[in-house]
């Protein structure tokens, strides 16, 4: 079954961008910082916008829109205060708040009950993996640095596969969410294969797929790896952007369709032919404008529909949506980062889709 989903960001790993509100008033820039700020004050907080951002009603117009699976981005303090200390999180030994995992039981529950397949995301490690507010501390990236954070991350991988193997929704479970480039890729691939043998101690390769993602490199450096008959239902796992490098941002809509259209449909091709693996683009938006997602990025935030009217900019986004849409169905599956925002529509899958942007049905 080809998955056409959605991810569930800033559910169970805030990002600064997607929910502002959740951080005004405050200096943190991330969910550490943020739980670390605010001490016991957190709970309450977090936890009612647990119970509000995605609910039961949500599962229930994603799968009336044809949507079948769902990507759920979660932080390796999922199953409570077991994980090892960041200097990040200051006087508090365990700053996040529990819970967590029974909004995650909720969430298969609901799923179940509407048909939809839910892919486990490991979207913040310990020590954090990438340096971004998503690895959940902004400006940190050490997770490859500490035998104890890789050691940790595999635990919990295995422990979501021991909690969910049984749950029909269970589609995959991804191992880590967009490693940074620097990240040495030998280390990423004895990590990505180590979890592979966590998750296989309780998810039986007929059933559940291992997913792996790219970690900002040329996909020919997984040529060979992972392959079967050792490995068994593995996933490749790509993210396509066209607005964080100064090329893109300085691209005109009809250099970003071509883009989207003719050189990453060529490089479908190619990972589709060589890679021997079959691959989905976990995260892919209509966004344009870097100011609007941006903690870090310094300017110009010059965009291409930036001086469209609004007929313009809606035909502009439609073409966008269609060129991508076009390639990524040569794939086993894509998800839309993301389902949901605060703030703008051309990220928010549901905006993108009542706007007409994106397709009004999806089977």
């Amino acid at each position: 079954m080809k998955m056409r989903g959605v991810n569930l960001g800033s559910w169970l790993v805030l990002e600064k961008w997607m929910v502002p509100s959740l951080f005004e008033g405050l200096e943190a820039t991330d969910e550490t910082t943020w739980c670390a700020e605010l001490g016991d004050r957190a709970a309450e907080k977090l936890r009612a916008h647990w119970n509000t951002f995605i609910t039961r009603q949500d599962f229930e117009w994603l799968a009336r829109v044809g949507i079948n699976a769902v990507r759920i981005p979660l932080g390796h303090w999922i199953f409570g205060p077991d994980y090892p200390y960041h200097e990040k999180y200051g006087a508090h030994r365990y700053p996040f708040v529990t819970g967590g995992i029974d909004i995650l039981d909720r969430a298969f529950d609901w799923a179940e009950e509407f048909n939809i397949r839910i892919m486990l995301d490991l979207h913040a490690a310990p020590g954090c993996q990438n340096g971004f507010d998503n690895g959940g501390i902004k400006d940190v990236c050490e997770w490859h640095t500490k035998e104890e954070y890789f050691q940790h991350s595999l635990s919990v991988l295995e422990r979501l596969a021991e909690r969910y193997h049984s749950r029909s929704a269970l589609y995959a479970i991804e191992v880590l969410n967009e490693p940074r480039w620097d990240v040495p890729t030998d280390y990423l691939k004895r990590y990505n294969t180590a979890a592979y043998h966590s998750i296989r101690k309780f998810c039986a390769p007929e059933k559940v797929a291992v997913v792996f993602h790219d970690g900002f490199r040329d996909f020919r450096e997984y040529l060979g790896f992972m392959q079967a008959p050792e490995f068994q239902n593995v996933i490749f796992d790509i993210h396509r952007y066209q607005c964080f490098a100064r090329e893109d941002i300085d691209m005109d809509i009809y250099g970003h369709i071509q883009k989207a259209a003719v050189e990453w449909k060529t490089e479908a091709d190619n990972i589709n032919r060589e890679l021997k693996l079959p691959t989905i683009c976990g995260e892919w938006s209509l966004g344009l404008d870097l100011k609007v997602v941006s903690l870090w990025a310094e300017g110009p935030y010059n965009h291409a529909t930036e001086h469209m009217d609004n007929f313009q900019e809606h035909t502009a986004f439609r073409g966008y949506a269609a060129a991508q849409l076009m390639t990524y169905e040569t794939y086993a599956g894509w998800f839309f980062w993301s389902y949901k925002t605060e703030t703008t529509p051309a990220w928010c899958f549901r905006d993108s889709v009542e706007r007409g942007w994106l397709p009004a049905r999806f089977h």
